[in-house]
């Protein structure tokens, strides 16, 4: 059973000395310490540092971190990757929280963040829903923007022009940057309208 460090920075700047010498005096190996420089924008799984941990643990080892936060750049994702270890056999333990899996206490506080994390995640749904809501009662148009129905037309006579040169389908399509299947489409929706008319 080992006890595996890991620290994060968010930019170069940032000195991990701080972290280190706490992980040290927990009794973490320097060898044993894996590193990130990196901004928020990427999930704890997607850094070098995290990756080369996961790769490198083993059941039963504990992973030491300065503070919670480090591993994960919200609370979801500091979520995602205590939980990832721990489906894996891994602890997780947090110096400056108070989090160590091997107390009551400590399992307190990681079912704490559980459901913390929970509420954030219903918190951004209703976000989001309330973002749409209000855009589509402004008029905003979600999916694809329309085409204009004379630049089709146009497109169409290009291809008919080409078929009739004796182009295939697909060649025909590909010369107005559309694919076989888009070509079927606006020309059935073209004669569809011609129909209608």
């Amino acid at each position: 059973m080992r006890h595996l460090g890991y620290t994060r920075v968010s930019t170069s700047s940032q000195d991990a000395k701080l972290q280190l010498d706490a992980l040290v005096a927990a009794g973490v190996q320097k060898r044993d310490v894996f590193a990130d420089v990196t901004s928020g924008s990427r999930t704890a799984i997607e850094r070098p540092g995290m990756k080369k941990l996961l790769e490198y643990a083993n059941e039963g080892d504990t992973v030491v971190v300065w503070r919670v936060d480090r591993l994960g750049r919200s609370l979801i994702d500091v979520l995602n990757t205590v939980n990832l270890l721990r489906e894996r056999g891994i602890f997780v333990r947090s110096l400056s929280d108070g989090i160590d899996p091997e107390t009551s206490t400590g399992r307190l506080m990681l079912n704490m963040l559980a459901t913390l994390a929970e509420y954030e995640r219903e918190l951004i749904v209703e976000r989001v829903n309330a973002g749409l809501v209000a855009a589509r009662q402004t008029g905003t148009q979600f999916g694809r923007p329309r085409l204009d129905p004379k630049v089709i037309a146009a497109k169409l006579d290009v291809v008919a022009d080409a078929r009739a040169k004796g182009r295939t389908a697909e060649d025909a399509a590909r010369l107005v940057g559309w694919s076989r299947a888009t070509l079927y489409r606006h020309q059935q929706a073209h004669e569809a309208h011609i129909h209608a008319s």
